[in-house]
């Protein structure tokens, strides 16, 4: 049951001279990432040296990226354009469920891509015969299924919640929290079950990932050569690199109490994780791994430098 048919989003408020300059940064940094993330598919699609598991999950969580950015970036260009700046209550749920079900599905690829470290580090010689063409088809398939049957059931409970005005929220997408605070009732289960809900989608893939990094760096540790442990650390360091940056913003924004955190610091921390981010991993993964760069290069029609 609800009354409102609508939400207002405020975005970004200000004069239309920093209205048009969000929207021209934000335009910029929404092409660069589906050209960069574009670029790691198609490489991964036409370079048949790239078709091993490790880029096969990667080429997965590029095409998974362009998608998490355009669940809420048109939208939020669309919006700072907007003089009436509103979005349908129907459509403001639809985008809470793709934009948290594609982030769900994130932190499972994450998880899986560094049980894959795991196995090609601490158990080299089993790894053909444990992460098969098939075995890997199975898990991407899991991560995206299961990414997507996660977030129903909480979206349904909030979104019987009896919205009765106002109707305005201080965001650029339809956020849990301050639907949370439009709401004519207070729903103290749903929110309880919201946040555990979180924790347990955010921290089960962390701890798998912590505890698959841990045994990496156990085993490297031990490597007697140097330059075996350089590259065991090459290899994993593009992938920590992007853990770090999405968990960060991630546990700050949905795990620990941001109650108290101005609306700004809110949105510059959503921007953060679900634009900014998907900016640098291209980059974080081409920068760090020679078969990629030399094959974003023919992809990109650049001629290769034999240096």
């Amino acid at each position: 049951m609800h009354f409102v048919s609508e939400f207002v989003l405020l975005g970004f408020p200000g004069q239309r001279k920093m209205q048009n300059f969000f929207f021209s940064l934000i335009l910029v940094v929404y092409l660069l990432t589906l050209l960069g993330n574009g670029a790691i598919v198609c490489a991964v699609k036409w370079d048949r040296r790239l078709h091993t598991p490790m880029y096969i999950f990667l080429g997965n969580f590029a095409f998974l990226e362009i998608w998490y950015i355009s669940s809420t970036v048109p939208n939020m260009l669309v919006n700072i354009l907007s003089e009436t700046k509103t979005i349908s209550f129907t459509g403001c749920f639809i985008q809470f469920y793709f934009f948290f079900s594609l982030g769900t599905t994130e932190c499972f690829f994450l998880s899986v891509m560094a049980y894959d470290r795991y196995l090609a580090i601490c158990r080299p010689l089993n790894y053909p015969s444990i992460m098969t063409g098939k075995f890997c088809v199975m898990l991407v398939c899991v991560c995206w299924v299961s990414g997507f049957l996660c977030y129903p059931v909480p979206i349904v409970l909030i979104s019987q919640l009896p919205f009765c005005g106002p109707n305005i929220i201080d965001h650029f997408v339809c956020d849990p929290g301050p639907l949370f605070a439009l709401a004519c009732i207070h729903a103290p289960f749903t929110e309880l079950m919201r946040y555990t809900f979180n924790s347990i989608i955010i921290f089960g893939p962390f701890l798998s990932i912590l505890g698959s990094y841990t045994l990496v760096l156990r085993a490297v540790l031990r490597v007697p050569s140097g330059a075996g442990r350089t590259k065991a650390f090459s290899t994993c360091g593009s992938h920590l690199m992007v853990v770090s940056l999405f968990y960060g913003t991630l546990m700050v924004m949905y795990v620990s109490p941001t109650s108290g955190n101005p609306a700004g610091m809110q949105k510059i921390i959503t921007l953060v994780y679900s634009a900014v981010t998907l900016l640098l991993n291209p980059l974080i993964y081409s920068l760090r791994n020679k078969d990629m760069k030399d094959a974003l290069k023919k992809v990109l029609g650049l001629k290769i430098n034999q240096n």
